[in-house]
This record gives C-alpha cells, structure tokens and sequence, in this order.
C-alpha cells in the first residue's frame, strides 16, 4: 500500500469514530435520561481524547510528507487531512478532553437555566466553557486573532474582518426595508388556534419526505433545539411542536432537513472521508435556508402546505392560499431567531456575532452579558426582552462552545441568495412542481451542482462554480425586496 493508502484507511477508522462522538450528542439531546449526563460527560471526554490522540498521531505527518495524489479528490482530501492535522496538534489533549467534558454537562445545565429563566444558574458554567474556549482559540491563533482562530472551525478561509464588512453590506438595506414594511400599514394576520401535536408531527414527516430526506437512512425525533446530526448512511434530524404555533414544526423540520439533504447527497465514494462532508457550516447554511425559504416559504409551495393543513386540521381560519402565504411571512420583531422572518432574521444574527466577539476578545464579561444583549436587542428591534429564555438564553450555542458559528447563518443566507439565483435561470418552471410539493427539480439541481461534491471545494469556490457568479449580497437583498414588497404592497 502506498503511504496515500496507508492514510485513508487510518483516517477511515477516525472518521468512524467521530460519527459515534456524533451519535452520543445526538442521544443526549433526544433519548438520554436525565440523571444520565455527568456519566456521559465522561464519555464524551474519553472518546474525545482518543480521536484527539488518532488526529495527532506523528504517522499523518510521515504519510502526509510523503503521500502523493493522483487526481483532484485525492489532492482535496490531502488538504484537508493537513489542515485537520496542523489544527488539531497545536491543541493539547487534556485540553480537548476537558473541553468535551465541560461542554457536554454545560449542555444540561443551560436546558434547566433555560426552562427556568435564571440567568446566574448558568453563569459560571459559561464562564468556564468561555474560558476553555479561548485557550483552545490562544493555542490555534499562534499570536493571531482568537476569534478568526475559532471561526476557521466553521467556515475555512474567511475572517471576522470580511464577515463584519460583507454585514455592513447587508444591514442598510435590511433596515430600510423593514422600516418600510413595519410603515406600510398594511396588516397581515397572525396564524391563531390550537394545532395538536400528533398532527404537526404527520405534516411534518410529510414535508421530510417532500424535501426528499432518506428515512431508510434517518429519523426525525424531538428537541429543545432543532438540529441535524451525523452524515453518510445515518443522518438524522429533530424537531419541536408548539401547540399555537405549528410552523415552528414544520420550518423547523424543513430547516433540518437541508442539512440532512446535503449529508445524504454527498457522493458516497467519500463516505467515512474528510470529504464525506458538508465544506462548512456557512455551506451548510445555504441548503437549510433555501430550502425553508426560498423554496418552503414561496408562494408555489406554500399553496402545497395550505392544502396539508387543512386536511389534517380542517379548517383553521385562514381563507386561502393567498392569504396563507401572507401568513407564512408575516414580519414582526420577535424575539426568536429560529422563529424570525426572513427580514429581521440576519438582524438576530449580526447581534450574536457581536456579542460573541466582545466574549472571545474580553471586552465583554459573561455577568454583563444580559445587560449587552437586553440593551442591543430594544436598540435593533424596539422591543424590550421580558424573559431570559427570550434574550440571551434562548439558543445552545455557547452553552456547548460553538464561538464563531452565529455568523454562518447569514453568510449562509447570502451564499442562498446566490444559488436560487441561478436555480431559477436554470428550472424556469420550478414554481409549477413546487405547487404540487414536487420539490425534485430544486433538490436534484442543488444535489448535482452543490451537494454530491461534499468537502471537495472551499466554501467560496463551491458557492460560486454553482451559482457561477462571485459571492455578493445583492441577490439575496434583491429577493427580500422583491418579496416583501409584494406582500407588503410597497
């Protein structure tokens, strides 16, 4: 075997391991008892520390001196074997093992902090994750920014500095558009009554099934926090239900699922591979967002979903599907990210990235962190926060230290803007299958030209020999513009 080989098989059995890291998560969000969590802290650390000793074994560096490709995925998987390597040994082990540790019982800890409102029972514990964290980023920056340092982990090639100036981009035009849509005096209902759950959770698995997710490779469970785990051969999802709220579910679910779409349309030939992959969490982003948005929340599909409900739960109060889709992207300043609509949306996110940057650079302690966030929020959305599981507690992220992660949501949004751009020029008649739920021309075109290829290409370079234009914000402000102005009759 020559050292390429020698490489890949060890890289295969890591890889193997890391998807059982992934599936313990996935179990201690889902299943997992309660009393169950210090021993899986446990767990979590062992296991970790074991694939941190496999990812710094002195053998990838002697393979990869030597290791020579044959061809573009070869070269791919070689770069991204080296960058994983140079990462992962520049932070020790105990490190990454307390790490793991301290995040899979923070994970907990914020849930009961959450449910509770009580900001000081989660405090310490964000501190010393926050702590664990910059030391991890000291150790990866070499004397270079600790927040780029984190943000690498996320989305390869980019930095705080061209984040921050591709969100003054945006921001403008977001703002003025929402200020003229909130002005316009016109009035869009609010969905109300009571949806029970056994019925969102059919509609949900319904509209699964209609975005084209494999459940002989997959499940749809419940959680606090939605979210999509694992890749290849066994990729699953979550979801919530709320019993006035039934779209929480199914965007939600919609959401997830072009996560999963994208892990389950990666080529197979790279299963259990660093390439067996999504590129980044910004990548990543593009698929849910189009999908929930571009796709879900057009008019076409919305006319779909109209119909889906009012089989499951006759008539609910809405006339038609004109005024469905006026429903489904209805604009109002909530306090809720993953319930935000698509204006106020990258608005939520531009205020974590902030706040984020202030902890990582210590311009900001974790004690003022209500008081920044509370401040900020009424400042951006003119709405005081009244509950902490509606400000600075409503998402998992830090609790479970993904620092540099918020900004992938809207880099992913604008990376969406991109591809629907060129999905339409490409699928003229989209609207005509979407009408009928037949989401295959959209799915197919962006598993061709985006997802088989998984971590073969950096970020930017996928997004733009899909779309074939350069990344720019104009796309996805054009569409907003244009939606919204429709709808809000500007």
């Amino acid at each position: 075997m020559s050292a390429y080989d020698d490489l890949m098989a060890f890289q295969r059995e890591t890889e193997a391991l890391g998807q059982v890291a992934g599936r313990l998560g996935w179990d201690q969000e889902t299943v997992m008892p309660r009393g169950a969590a210090p021993q899986r802290a446990e767990e979590m650390a062992a296991l970790t520390g074991v694939i941190h000793n496999r990812r710094t074994d002195p053998r990838i560096g002697t393979w990869l001196e030597t290791a020579e490709a044959s061809d573009e995925v070869e070269a791919a998987q070689l770069r991204e074997i080296r960058r994983g390597f140079e990462r992962t040994s520049r932070v020790p082990a105990e490190l990454a093992a307390e790490i793991a540790k301290v995040t899979s019982t923070a994970q907990g800890i914020w849930a009961e902090a959450r449910a509770a409102d009580d900001f000081g029972a989660f405090s310490p514990t964000l501190d010393r994750v926050l702590e664990l964290r910059r030391e991890e980023a000291a150790a990866l920056a070499d004397g270079g920014d600790l927040y780029d340092a984190l943000l690498e982990d996320y989305e390869p090639g980019t930095s705080a500095t061209e984040i921050e100036a591709l969100f003054n981009a945006l921001r403008p035009r977001l703002v003025d558009l929402r200020a003229r849509v909130l002005a316009s005096g016109t009035q869009v209902e609010k969905l109300t009554g009571d949806f029970p759950e056994d019925g969102q959770l059919k509609i949900s698995e319904q509209l699964a099934r209609a975005f084209g997710y494999d459940m002989s490779c997959g499940r749809i469970d419940r959680a606090v926090h939605p979210f999509s785990s694992g890749s290849g051969l066994d990729v699953r999802i979550t979801t919530r239900t709320s019993l006035g709220d039934p779209f929480n579910c199914f965007y939600s679910t919609i959401h997830e699922v072009g996560h999963a779409a994208y892990e389950q349309g990666i080529s197979t030939d790279f299963l259990l591979t660093p390439l067996g992959r999504g590129v980044s969490m910004g990548v990543h982003e593009s698929q849910s967002r189009i999908y929930e948005n571009q796709l879900g929340r057009g008019r076409a599909f919305t006319g779909y979903l109209f119909g889906r409900m009012k089989d499951v739960f006759g008539d609910f109060g809405v006339a038609d599907e004109d005024a469905f889709y006026q429903v489904v992207n209805r604009v109002a300043p909530g306090m809720i990210r993953t319930e935000a609509d698509e204006i106020h949306y990258n608005l939520h996110v531009m205020l974590r990235f902030d706040l984020e940057r202030a902890l990582i650079s210590g311009d900001l302690l974790v004690k003022d962190l209500p008081g920044a966030w509370n401040d900020r929020f009424e400042a951006d959305f003119g709405v005081k926060v009244d509950k902490m599981s509606d400000g600075c507690l409503q998402d998992v992220h830090w609790s479970v230290g993904l620092f540099g992660y918020f900004p992938t949501y809207t880099l992913g949004n604008v990376y969406a803007g991109c591809l629907n751009q060129a999905l339409r020029a490409a699928v003229p008649d989209l609207d005509a299958h979407l009408a009928r739920g037949d989401t295959a021309p959209a799915t197919g075109w962006l598993r061709e030209n985006l997802q088989q290829y998984g971590g073969t290409y950096l970020p930017s370079d996928i997004i733009e020999r899909a779309s074939g234009r350069a990344l720019s914000v104009e796309p996805l402000l054009t569409y907003l513009e244009a939606k919204f102005a429709e709808i809000y009759s500007l």
